[in-house]
């Protein structure tokens, strides 16, 4: 079930990609899928939960996708914020190819697709978004997230979306105690969770 989120892939053949409508930042844009990534039928309803219910990102400094597949988070990011850099982060060379290729389609010159060990290791981020792979197991998910949430800029957020039968309020509650980033609930739609972790502008 989680092999997808740890075996590398080759990016995938023209005959492997597939076009999906899908409406991201209130466009209507064509994307390209393709099996062995997360979601490849389009925007999945996590996803979909979470861009809707998220603020508006800064409009500049370097914004983060934790495990961006084939890009919904990263290009929206980008659509929102042109002057900014949005690091699109995954393990998959087939999910960064997807998300290479989609934001070269809509022009978005801001997105950049990287392995956890390619991102800068001193870059603080002016905003997180991610639908973490929570299925891939507590304790690799509690690893991931103490590798990318303690570098939010101060005064910085990151929105979090968890279903609520996949452990949203332990997570919340984790994150706040061992990351020591204060973490709220923002809302619950669809039993999902989406969660709001700050970093303080002091301390």
């Amino acid at each position: 079930m989680t092999d997808h989120y740890f075996t590398d892939s080759p990016a995938a053949t023209d005959k492997q990609r597939r076009s999906h409508v899908v409406e991201l930042a209130g466009r209507e844009v064509t994307v390209e899928t393709a099996g062995g990534i997360f979601s490849p039928g389009g925007l999945d309803r996590a996803t979909a939960i979470l861009l809707d219910e998220v603020p508006e990102p800064p409009s500049a400094g370097d914004l983060l996708d934790i495990g961006c597949g084939w890009g919904p988070i990263a290009l929206t990011l980008a659509m929102h914020s042109p002057e900014a850099t949005v690091w699109a982060v995954d393990v998959t060379e087939r999910a960064l190819d997807l998300t290479r290729r989609n934001a070269a389609s809509l022009g978005l010159d801001n997105v950049r697709t990287a392995r956890p060990d390619e991102v800068p290791a001193d870059l603080p981020f002016a905003a997180i978004w991610s639908n973490p792979p929570i299925r891939i197991g507590k304790p690799a998910v509690q690893e991931l997230l103490s590798t990318w949430l303690p570098r939010l800029a101060k005064g910085a957020d990151a929105h979090l979306v968890i279903g609520k039968n996949l452990g949203a309020d332990g997570y919340a509650s984790w994150i706040t105690s061992e990351l020591g980033l204060p973490t709220q609930r923002v809302t619950t739609s669809k039993g999902f969770r989406v969660l709001r972790a700050s970093r303080p502008e002091v301390g």
